[in-house]
């Protein structure tokens, strides 16, 4: 990837932990979801990636959940991209296959490798959350066939360097078709420190496919977001931006909607003379054919 090359910016619409007591702009029912997806799209995502909510706010794995979302964000939002979440902690791989095999999102995430994955207080001297996050080769590798077979585009999501070597085995098992849609996630606990440094040596651990490079972001969580989406921006990477990673300006605003967030990120490609992905650009790019008109 180069700086002459258009940025995919993904919208990371809610998470599953986060709550309206900490952010009033997290969506919870479909009709909120549909109009912060409208919101990103307007300011420049090609991309909407969804954790399902019940509409009382409570994290979903119910396909009935997901078909709403779904369909509210593309009526509001017309062609964009879709991107499901698929990792989970104590939830069984069958029931987040299941919302795979109903619904056919475009783009599903994939985690691509077991990790300790928690949240730290300095100021309590201790763990918000902690817990063991797996994925190993046998998870990665069931849900690679199944996305395979149901014409589902995996987004490698990469917590350290280790997991971008992950790709290696199932790259040479065939199981993985190019071009590659590869996400460097950091600033979580128990991943790689939220440093430009990492960032640049990340990306340059991405995979070289035969007909040129495959195409990496950030995820940046937390307020590092925006070092991070700068120093991304400056190599030639996409970024994603929303809700689920990160709820400020880098005022220090809290951000009024999903909408206020992409624009930032828009704003700041825009200054180095890069330019947001329409989706039909991001659609060639990653290798995601357009959905046929229903």
């Amino acid at each position: 990837m180069s700086l002459h090359d258009p940025v995919i910016l993904t919208c990371s619409i809610s998470g599953t932990v986060a709550n309206r007591d900490q952010c009033p702009a997290i969506p919870y029912t479909p009709e909120e979801y549909g109009a912060e997806a409208r919101r990103a799209v307007e300011e420049g995502a090609s991309m909407i990636h969804i954790h399902a909510r019940s509409p009382d706010g409570t994290a979903s794995y119910e396909i009935a959940d997901f078909r709403a979302i779904t369909e509210a964000i593309q009526a509001e939002a017309d062609d964009v991209i879709i991107n499901y979440s698929t990792g989970a902690i104590g939830i069984p791989i069958e029931k987040r296959l299941e919302y795979l095999r109903e619904l056919k999102p475009d783009i599903a995430a994939l985690n691509m490798g077991s990790m300790n994955y928690a949240k730290y207080s300095a100021r309590r001297k201790g763990f918000v959350f902690q817990a063991v996050f797996e994925n190993s080769f046998d998870t990665i590798q069931t849900f690679l066939v199944e996305m395979n077979e149901l014409g589902i585009r995996p987004e490698h999501e990469c917590f350290d360097s280790g997991h971008l070597a992950n790709l290696d085995p199932f790259i040479d098992m065939g199981l993985l078709k190019e071009p590659l849609q590869i996400s460097l996630v950091m600033g979580v606990n128990g991943g790689i420190r939220p440093t430009a440094k990492n960032l640049a040596h990340m990306a340059s651990e991405v995979p070289a496919g035969p007909d040129g490079p495959n195409n990496w972001g950030v995820i940046g969580v937390s307020r590092e977001q925006w070092m991070l989406i700068a120093a991304a921006l400056s190599l030639g990477g996409n970024a994603r931006a929303g809700l689920e990673d990160n709820f400020y300006l880098p005022s220090g605003e809290m951000a009024r909607s999903n909408g206020d967030l992409i624009a930032q990120a828009r704003r700041m490609a825009e200054d180095i003379g890069r330019r947001p992905a329409t989706v039909a650009e991001a659609r060639e790019l990653l290798g995601v054919p357009k959905r046929a008109a229903v």
